[in-house]
């Protein structure tokens, strides 16, 4: 039997929630996959106005008139059997919640799961931030047969991707989108095909973790070196964004900070002192200046620096904390 002819027997089942999962359910779609059903979280109530929002992966389920579940518990007996129902033999998950084994062990072909580093390197929640973070100049995508552990499963295909100076964790997440879409389909037609190796993850070597991102994380400790801070706003730009406070004319304020360039030099100013003209504002660092480029003030939008110093006056004292 062909490829092609094997392709159209695979009955998949779609597990996802965020853009990110977005992409590679559109290229199953594009690829002529068969999607008999999408797992995604259940609506809920966010912003000021508490207006209930879709995932966007339901959005897109809906859009392509595919059947939608949205369980609250993944172990509630009605879910299991509702997703036995869809008589799936494969299912694919990007960008969702932990899985018990009663739901990844149920097709027959398994499941697998695509994660946005090159395993085992930056398990868990937050890979793309993380190697940003960290200083990282490559990463990629990994296909995974899920098992009891957070993304320690069997790999199946991984594709590389160069971190530019210029990246942020923005620029880097759509472009492993479009990667990691093309990498699932690919896995889905190699186990279409009976043709998947698989190899073990390697637990040898210093193993860097990518945790869950929260608000104590976005903080910038101004005392870290120029290189790091500049890449740990890099990494959380364009969300969550990093965040410190601003101290000026007795007023202390929060800020978010989305874009720096870097300027290495000696001098012997405290360190968070800004200094500031007409066109440019910069914060002193241990090792150099770090230019701020994209700031956001509390309750106002995000804004180039050249904006911002329009309406800011700066006392002979301001710095950020």
């Amino acid at each position: 039997m062909s490829t092609v002819s094997k392709n159209k027997d695979l009955r998949i089942v779609f597990m996802g929630t965020p853009d990110f999962a977005v992409g590679s359910l559109a290229r199953i779609l594009e690829a002529g996959l068969n999607v008999v059903g999408v797992v995604t979280a259940p609506d809920r109530a966010a912003g000021r106005g508490r207006k209930v929002q879709q995932s966007a992966v339901k959005e897109f389920a809906v859009q392509h008139q595919l059947k939608v579940l949205q369980p609250t518990n993944l172990k509630n007996e009605g879910f299991l059997e509702e997703l036995k129902g869809l008589n799936a033999n494969l299912q694919v998950v990007v960008a969702f919640r932990m899985l018990p084994k009663a739901v990844w062990h149920m097709p027959e072909h398994g499941t697998f799961n695509l994660h946005a580093s090159l395993l085992p390197q930056y398990r868990g929640a937050a890979p793309i931030n993380w190697a940003i973070i960290n200083g990282e100049t490559e990463t990629g995508v990994t296909t995974f047969f899920i098992d009891e552990k957070i993304d320690t499963g069997n790999i199946i295909l991984q594709a590389k991707e160069k971190i530019s100076p210029e990246d942020n964790a923005g620029s880097l997440h759509d472009r492993l989108m479009q990667i990691g879409g093309n990498l699932v389909v690919e896995t889905c037609k190699q186990i279409a095909a009976g043709t998947v190796n698989v190899s073990k993850q390697s637990e040898s070597g210093e193993l860097k973790p990518a945790p869950k991102i929260h608000k104590e994380t976005c903080q910038i400790d101004w005392n870290a070196s120029l290189e790091d801070i500049h890449n740990h706003i890099r990494g959380l730009s364009p969300y969550p964004g990093s965040w410190t406070t601003i101290i000026n004319n007795g007023v202390e304020e929060p800020l978010k900070i989305y874009a720096t360039q870097m300027e290495p030099a000696q001098h012997g100013l405290m360190v968070g002192k800004l200094i500031a003209d007409k066109k440019s504002m910069k914060v002193a660092v241990e090792d150099g200046y770090l230019n701020l480029m994209e700031l956001q003030f509390s309750g106002k939008r995000r804004m180039k620096v050249t904006e911002v110093l329009n309406g800011l006056n700066l006392d002979e004292g301001a710095h950020l904390r």
